[in-house]
């Protein structure tokens, strides 16, 4: 795919309408907030009322005279489809509308790419688009000699088609063991947390929320973060002191949204799963949002996918310094609270939540350890909270909360 921005893209919108339940329009308005994202201007919108979408060209014969007429009078450069197109359908509304034919996964796909900033994410982005493009080879019409290709990786009489799909099994290979060593490293970290008892609360929400204006205001941590879809990709994890002296660790990952490539699902799968590991999960929802009901839905279902079952949840509506955010019920957290990640507002009552979540994972400690036993507080600051300790003769009177785990080893 040519990157957006160097020529103007400009691009006409496409949705199939299968169910009353469905709001493609809204969705559109999303497929339109990503195009604007990768850096195309959308001149036009068209949605088909059909009982399922059309398995050779996803929108009907008629529909595609309308789509070719609309693409000439606004002088645009492709379309769009708001849903994954199987190859057949992509090359068949190439060969028809005679313009770029993208589709919903391709366009996120793409941000991802000019998104990714570390070689983890980096690496994940691309193992994503190689098992995108290998099954649409013929279809996207495009040289993938970017991908690898080169002096020496052609046999003689070999077809280009059949290079690339060589070059692309490859390169996934060899993506796949990278990835391996980068997931091998985050459960080495993992592993090191659980055994220093440190507990970990996993941010997630739809995309632009606000996840990292959180982090960010919590942490004093200065992690991107922008008023766009998908401004970070890759989890970053920061400590949050909280006031009473106790710690948690809290990690950033990446944003959900509506029809999330199964690619991304499969390529970030060790990213989203800081989520499975955690002890807690922040959901964050962007409250001043008209469609914020269908993206918690949004989150619970990527939730689900992963595997993340039977943890507390918080759930923050966020942005209520935004005029004409809505107060929103959410039956499926244990607890919710009102907040403005921007102003700081309600943060506070954050902090007496986890400390109070955190407590009822330790035990208090009232006691009087001889001299002898002084090794014992030690084991209380690495992997507790001591309170208070006072010297006296008789040995060291010792205030601490200590993990369940650990109680009998101090008392």
């Amino acid at each position: 795919m040519e990157e957006f921005g160097k020529l103007e893209e400009r691009v006409v919108l496409v949705g199939v309408q299968t169910d009353d339940h469905d709001n493609v329009e809204e969705s559109l308005d999303e497929l339109k907030e990503l195009a604007s994202t990768a850096g195309a201007v959308t001149v036009g919108r068209i949605i088909q009322n059909r009982e399922s979408v059309h398995p050779g060209t996803y929108i009907g014969k008629g529909k595609i005279e309308e789509v070719r007429a609309l693409v000439y009078a606004m002088d645009a450069t492709g379309i769009i489809c708001d849903d994954e197109l199987s190859p057949a359908q992509l090359n068949n509304l190439e060969r028809e509308l005679d313009c770029k034919v993208m589709d919903r996964t391709l366009l996120i796909l793409d941000i991802f790419a000019a998104r990714a900033i570390t070689s983890e994410g980096k690496i994940q982005v691309e193992l994503a688009q190689l098992r995108y493009r290998s099954a649409r080879l013929v279809g996207l019409r495009e040289s993938l000699s970017r991908l690898g290709g080169g002096i020496g990786t052609r046999g003689p009489g070999e077809k280009k088609l059949e290079t690339d799909r060589r070059l692309i099994r490859t390169r996934i290979s060899a993506l796949k063991q990278e990835l391996s060593q980068v997931e091998k490293h985050r459960e080495l970290i993992r592993s090191s947390r659980a055994r220093g008892n440190m507990k970990t609360a996993a941010i997630v929400g739809y995309t632009n929320a606000g996840k990292s204006t959180l982090l960010n205001t919590l942490t004093g941590s200065e992690v991107l973060s922008e008023d766009k879809l998908f401004a970070t990709l890759d989890p970053t994890t920061r400590l949050l002191n909280l006031k009473d002296g106790q710690q948690i660790l809290l990690t950033d990952t990446v944003g959900f949204i509506h029809k999330l490539p199964h690619h991304l699902v499969e390529a970030f799968k060790s990213t989203l799963e800081e989520a499975k590991y955690a002890d807690y999960i922040i959901h964050v929802v962007d409250s001043s949002n008209p469609q914020a009901e269908m993206q918690m839905h949004v989150v619970y279902e990527t939730l689900k996918e992963l595997g993340v079952m039977g943890k507390k949840i918080i759930t923050l509506f966020n942005k209520q310094d935004v005029p004409g955010a809505c107060v929103l019920r959410d039956f499926k957290s244990d607890y919710t609270l009102k907040v403005s990640a921007k102003t700081g507002e309600g943060l506070a009552d954050l902090n007496d939540l986890l400390e109070k979540l955190l407590a009822e994972e330790q035990i208090y400690v009232e006691r009087l350890f001889p001299y002898q036993e002084a090794g014992k507080i030690q084991l209380i600051r690495e992997y507790g909270q001591l309170i208070s300790e006072e010297y006296t003769e008789e040995g060291i009177a010792v205030k601490a909360r200590v993990p369940k785990e650990i109680y009998a080893r101090v008392v």
